[in-house]
């Protein structure tokens, strides 16, 4: 491979790296799978290293806006879904009256699930939320 674009489309130049979250190859995830139950939810959803590596190849496609939207997603598929839409709620302006719940998120996030795109976005949040005065309670 010369380039991360040599792999696109990666479920016909790259069989091997297209696996779900469980690990289950691309190929056996098949209909006669699903209707048998031999396949679960976890058979079916993305892993964050298919995620990464899409992310390489739109970055080397010069479609860097869409690689950190991929990298971020890679880092959301260890985050609870629960964390995830809670944290989407405390991100709504008036939803929060002060900077400290959002500062302590993007710390779990940090530490507890490795999401530092996601924590960084969550900090960037933050400190454009202070500058326009949006952390005041409006609902």
């Amino acid at each position: 491979m010369t380039s991360p674009l040599d792999l696109y489309p990666i479920s016909e130049n790259a069989p091997d790296q297209a696996v779900s979250a469980s690990g289950m190859p691309l190929a056996d995830l098949t209909l006669d799978a699903v209707i048998s139950e031999r396949i679960g939810a976890e058979d079916i959803r993305i892993s964050a290293d298919v995620l990464r590596l899409q992310a390489l190849i739109a970055r080397d496609a010069g479609r860097d806006r869409l690689a950190l939207n991929l990298e971020r997603a890679a880092d959301l598929v260890s985050v609870p879904q629960d964390l995830i839409l809670d944290t989407y709620e405390m991100l709504r302006p008036g939803r929060i009256p002060e900077a400290q719940p959002l500062k302590e998120r993007a710390e779990l996030l940090r530490r507890e699930y490795g999401a530092h795109t996601i924590a960084a976005l969550v900090d960037e949040a933050v400190a454009v939320y202070e500058r326009r005065n949006l952390f005041r309670r409006r609902y």
